[in-house]
């Protein structure tokens, strides 16, 4: 699902309005469960605190290709009291497993910028260069899903810390398959969401670490950006995020 609503006050090159993204959802269901969920996915669109969508596209696509499995990251808070702190804190575990300063200066431009991406960024890990081939659309984690009874230890996991809301359990799926990317480090990601203030850094060997005051409450900016090996093949980094079918699967209880 991607939902979007037209606004006056930008406009594009050729003169029409430009639209601004609300919300977007995606995830690998068993026929039966569809109409649940394009209910689910269209009441969000319509509901949302960045404002009501007046377009809403539902795709839903037939996955040929079986699946692969991947390893669900495990997940840890740790606490920030401001997004100064939050940021000293992703720098800090960001340097300890290779990003380096130009790779991080270049992800708090996006992160910042007053007009987020409609997918990541990719972020070459030494030089910090945009290696993404459409700056504005950006990459999308596409094809992911988890297994019934991991979602079910998944929910009573979180639930122990009060925290099982669809927000997480969705970026936690996300995260955990672009970490089983072999050629991606590590995610940043600050949600553009203005009410939900916590993001979250990941990687394989960092796992999903959430971090409650990334940004200021009520900020529109957001964004997520992959940190990627330098001499990696952008083209198969894209195509394993966007077109592998990827279903996570807690190994642990």
């Amino acid at each position: 699902m991607r939902a979007s609503k037209e606004t006056k006050s930008r406009r594009l090159e050729d003169g029409s309005p430009d639209r601004i993204h609300i919300s977007g959802a995606e995830g690998i269901y068993g026929e039966s469960e569809i109409s649940k969920k394009c209910t689910e996915y269209i009441n969000r669109a319509l509901k949302h605190s960045r404002g009501r969508a007046d377009k809403v596209v539902l795709t839903i696509e037939k996955i040929i290709e079986r699946p692969v499995s991947a390893a669900l990251l495990p997940v840890k808070t740790i606490e920030c009291s401001s997004p100064t702190a939050a940021w000293e804190l992703i720098t800090r575990h960001m340097q300890g497993i290779g990003i380096s300063r130009r790779a991080l200066t270049t992800a708090l431009k996006v992160l910042k910028s007053a007009k987020p991406m409609r997918g990541a960024a990719l972020i070459s890990i030494n030089s910090g260069r945009r290696v993404e081939p459409d700056s504005t659309r950006g990459v999308r984690v596409s094809r992911l899903g988890i297994d019934k009874m991991s979602s079910i230890r998944l929910s009573r996991r979180l639930a122990s810390h009060k925290i099982n809301t669809t927000t997480v359990k969705e970026a936690l799926i996300l995260a955990s398959k672009v970490a089983s990317c072999g050629d991606v480090v590590a995610e940043i990601c600050v949600s553009d969401d203005p009410d939900y203030t916590t993001g979250y850094i990941a990687s394989a060997a960092l796992g999903y670490i959430r971090i409650p005051n990334i940004k200021d409450r009520r900020a529109m900016n957001g964004g997520r950006v992959f940190f990627v090996k330098e001499d990696a093949s952008v083209e198969d980094i894209i195509s394993w995020l966007e077109t592998k079918p990827v279903i996570v699967e807690s190994r642990h209880e």
